[in-house]
This record gives C-alpha cells, structure tokens and sequence, in this order.
C-alpha cells in the first residue's frame, strides 16, 4: 500500500499543512480496516466475535480488592471502619462482591459453553451458586491467611510489624490472590481464576497457578520470579525465595500426540522444607521430604527423603 504524505507545499522549505497531512493519512485507514476485518474473518485468526462477553480484567481486579477489603478489613479501600460500624460495611462488601462476582462466574461459564458446545449449563444459576459458595469459604480462607502472615512475620527479621507485612510484601499479595483464585478453581470456576493469578504475576513477578495446592504458614521472601506450577503440593510452614521455580521436567502425550493436561507434573514440598534463591525443583514424580533444606542454585530432578540438605560445591572463585 502506498502511502501518500498529504499535500505538497508550494514552496520548497515550507512545512505541509498540518490538516493536509492528516487527511492524507485518515483516507487510507478504510484500507488498513478492510484488511484487519479481512484478517479477523479468516480461519487462521483467533477472535471473540459473535459470542456472549468474557470475564472482564478490570473487573476481576475489583473483585480481588474487595476480597482483600473482607479479608483484611480496614487496611486498605475502607480504613474507617471501627467496632460499631463493621457490621454494616461488612454487610455491604460481601453484598457488593456477591453481586459482582457472580456476574463475573456466569460469563465465565458460558464462554466455556460457547467455546466447546457444550449443552445448556444453566449458567447464571451456576454463576450464583458457585458466587455463594465461594463467599462461605471466605472465613476459612482468612484464617489461613493470618498463618501466612505470622509465617513471614517469624520469617524475615527485617520486619518491623505484621501491618507491613499485610500492606508491603509482595508475597502477601500474591498468596492471597492465590488463595482466592485457587477456591475458585476449585469450584470448577473456568478462565477467571487464571486472569486472577496473571493478575497477580504482572504485580508481584510471582506466578502461581490457581491450581497449586498450598498449605498453611507458607512465605514467599523477596519472590521476584518465583513459578509455582498447577500441580505443585505443597504442605505446611514451607518458606522459598526469590527465583525459585517449581516446575514441570516434562510433558507426557496421549496416544494421539496431545498433551496429556490431567497428568501430575510439578512437585511436592512435604511441611517444614525450605528452599533458597534461584533453585529449580522439576517433575511430577520429585518429592521434597519434610524438614528439608534445599540450598541456591540447587537444580533438582529427583526426590529427596526427609531431614535432608542438599547444597552445591561451592566453586572455585577467581578474584584478580
């Protein structure tokens, strides 16, 4: 396509005129949308036309901030609450969360509808349904966030108070959105979860999928490139830091060449294991045993029974 640059100006060493110019340009974007259309119209482009809403990001967002207003009350949106007035802002955010989460579950649920055709799901009575159980585990899912925030208290000697673990760490962060994330996952709650957790990811540098099953006490230190994967077991008072990645070592296939997506393929950390920066722990088949220390810059493929320390050599250092 050629491109056209406006008028020409009558004498050389003047400037075009500035709307020339632009109307120049604007009489060639219809080709430049025939051949976008054109493009999104093929069989080869992926696109979400013709089809019921998908969850939104920025909603999904909203719904994480007003769960963390309910699990963390007066720490952040709403900092006036006080012991008479509880109650009723209580009253108003699950209110509000419900309302707006289960909107959010119901278009979560119809494009998995839509996009395998499936049959009738009754979807909004699932989307309230799934909205409702989810607010029931609310309670549970703030007592098992009071551990994680005494663990990274009892953790990391640089704290000064738990309010600046709750406010600043970006560990806290990404465990709670996990948290909330993983419950809806478990409710069968598709793509929703996942927005949650990249949410998450985009903030924090700490990817975990919502599928990860993590226990109680558990601390991310610095966490800058921490990956938990989707079928990571990981039991109580376990503590990682930063760069440690939980991953898989490979990828089984079906018979027909597919991914084999039900299969186990990340590790699992028993209760009290600790792992340090830059360590990569892979495969379905790798155990951790409880009370294990696994050192930096560890790369580790196979299990390790219980009470064990697994260090590198140190190398050899060059100072000139």
């Amino acid at each position: 396509m050629d491109i056209k640059y406006g008028l020409p100006s009558s004498n050389k060493g003047e400037c075009n005129d500035e709307r020339s110019t632009t109307c120049g340009f604007r009489s060639q974007l219809p080709e430049i949308v025939d051949d976008l259309v054109g493009s999104c119209l093929a069989s080869d482009c992926f696109e979400h036309i013709n089809a019921d809403p998908l969850p939104s990001r920025e909603k999904a967002i909203d719904i994480l901030e007003r769960c963390r207003d309910i699990l963390f009350p007066g720490y952040f949106r709403h900092q006036d609450i006080d012991r008479i007035n509880l109650e009723y802002r209580m009253g108003l955010e699950v209110s509000a969360l419900y309302d707006r989460l289960a909107i959010e579950i119901t278009y979560a649920i119809r494009h998995e509808c839509m996009r395998h055709d499936k049959t009738c799901q009754h979807c909004d009575e699932q989307g309230k349904q799934k909205a409702f159980a989810f607010l029931q585990s609310l309670g549970s899912i703030r007592k098992v966030l009071a551990t994680d925030v005494r663990a990274a208290y009892d953790g990391d000697p640089a704290t000064s108070s738990y309010d600046e673990i709750i406010f600043c760490y970006p560990g806290i962060l990404a465990i709670t959105i996990h948290r909330v994330a993983h419950r809806l996952n478990e409710l069968e709650v598709p793509i929703l979860p996942r927005i949650m957790t990249e949410y998450a990811h985009s903030v924090t540098g700490i990817d975990i999928h919502p599928g990860a099953e993590i226990g109680e006490s558990f601390f991310i230190d610095h966490g800058t490139g921490v990956v938990i994967g989707q079928t990571c077991q990981i039991g109580n008072q376990v503590k990682i830091y930063q760069g440690v990645t939980l991953g898989a070592l490979s990828f089984k296939r079906d018979e027909s060449g597919h991914l084999d997506r039900q299969a186990k393929r990340h590790p699992t950390l028993e209760d009290n294991v600790t792992v340090y920066a830059g360590t990569t722990i892979l495969g379905g088949d790798t155990i951790i045993g409880e009370n294990s220390v696994i050192g930096g810059n560890v790369w580790l493929t196979k299990s390790v029974p219980v009470d064990s320390k697994v260090l590198l050599n140190p190398p050899e250092l060059i100072i000139k």
